[in-house]
């Protein structure tokens, strides 16, 4: 089953460009280095949240993710970006 991650975070207002120009670096950095990393979708929320849902074909390989950390410049600038985290979950999709 596919394991969702779910991590809520602030960015600061003057952060966000740059939040969204570091995306799609991210994005290809994740597909090049971490095993079983599926697509993800960034929303923005009310208050300067976001909601970044990363989709994994394993637990594992989001553990694996994890252990990682920003370890490449695409993943760093993107986490550089980001003001405070919120919330981090996971899950498995249902459908």
């Amino acid at each position: 089953m596919t394991t969702v991650e779910l991590t809520r975070f602030r960015v600061l207002p003057e952060q966000a460009e740059e939040l969204l120009a570091a995306r799609a670096d991210m994005l290809t950095d994740f597909a090049a280095d971490r095993a079983g990393f599926l697509g993800a979708r960034l929303v923005r929320l009310a208050n300067d949240e976001w909601l970044d849902i990363v989709e994994w074909a394993t637990p594992e390989d989001f553990a694996a993710s994890r252990e990682k950390g920003p370890n490449l410049p695409g993943i760093a600038r993107f986490f550089a970006a980001i003001d405070s985290l919120v919330a981090a979950e996971e899950g498995t999709l249902a459908e």
